[in-house]
């Protein structure tokens, strides 16, 4: 009995070890950082944030509206790449805007790799956080992208109505992906930036959706996070190991049920629904920002050079993983 016994709790332990490897996915950080030249700046990305969701008109409600957004965004994206775009949607009569850069060359070897954040909002509200920081992301990372040379296809995606409707389909996401898929492109992999802005190093300022998840994780909301579904372990252990090369910024994955709250909650679960890779880089939203899908969620509440890491470590992860499929 008392062999049996022991047998079982080295059974547990075994599961419960497994289990948290497989939740987290701990590695080491990347050979080497492949720009160190090339830094995002905490100063740009700020002005960014700053227009979107102060100078612009609120980035819901109407077509006009978000017709503004998507044109400065166009014009931003336009400074960096020769091949920008609009894709065109409509909802219930309505046409909708997502803005499509890309960069690089396509190569045989290597598929499309996409980074995308969504640039409305929540009830008219600025935004700021959600997501006007992930639109600003995206605009940094084809500044950075215009000054190196890459072997492969990177697209960069502002989409629209990820906030706006309760139907996956009506989503701008959706559309892009459901366009890939229509279109035979061989795909590697997309990162939605979403909520890339806001940190806290109070204790206690990290919350959860799972209180089990308070005993693996940080209670200090001071790190960014990686979020996919058990489909995309082997692509979160490496963006996650290029990211810590680039960055000192701390960064934590999971690789969960997609039945957890908030695992689907943004663009990357589009991409789900073609059976493509996908994975979401965030603050993690409510679950530390206090002012999610509120008036407060404005420009200065945000940390820009913490921001600008995050930046950073999708800028590095991405070459690193071109530079893999190298033949």
């Amino acid at each position: 009995m008392l062999k049996t016994l022991a047998y079982l709790s080295l059974f547990i332990v075994f599961l419960l070890a497994s289990l948290w490897f497989v939740t987290t996915q701990p590695v080491f950080r990347s050979k080497g950082e492949t720009e160190p030249g090339l830094k995002a700046d905490p100063a740009i990305l700020q002005s960014i944030v700053y227009h979107l969701s102060e100078e612009l008109p609120p980035r819901s409600g109407t077509t006009q509206n978000l017709d503004q957004s998507a044109a400065y965004i166009y014009k931003g994206l336009s400074q960096f790449s020769d091949d920008v775009s609009y894709q065109g949607f409509e909802i219930n009569g309505e046409q909708y805007k997502n803005v499509i850069a890309r960069f690089g060359t396509p190569a045989p070897h290597c598929g499309v790799v996409v980074i995308g954040a969504h640039y409305d909002v929540f009830g008219g509200h600025p935004g700021a956080d959600d997501n006007a920081s992930g639109v600003a992301g995206i605009l940094e990372l084809a500044r950075l992208f215009a000054k190196t040379e890459i072997n492969c296809g990177i697209e960069l995606v502002a989409y629209s109505m990820e906030e706006i409707v309760n139907s996956r389909k009506h989503m701008g996401s959706y559309h892009h992906a459901q366009r890939l898929t229509q279109d035979s492109v061989k795909f590697e992999w997309m990162i939605s930036l979403e909520m890339i802005g806001y940190f806290s190093d109070e204790p206690g300022s990290q919350r959860y959706p799972l209180s089990v998840l308070k005993n693996i994780y940080p209670d200090t909301g001071n790190f960014i996070a990686l979020v996919g579904d058990f489909n995309q372990i082997k692509i979160t252990r490496f963006i996650k190991a290029a990211f810590k090369t680039a960055t000192g910024l701390p960064i934590y994955s999971i690789n969960t049920s997609r039945r957890i709250p908030g695992i689907t909650w943004s663009d990357h679960a589009s991409y789900w629904q073609f059976g493509l890779p996908a994975l979401m880089i965030t603050d993690t939203s409510y679950n530390r920002n206090p002012h999610y899908h509120g008036t407060n969620d404005t420009w200065e509440t945000l940390d820009y050079p913490r921001m600008a890491e995050v930046v950073n470590g999708v800028f590095n992860a991405t070459l690193l993983y071109i530079m893999s499929k190298q033949p």
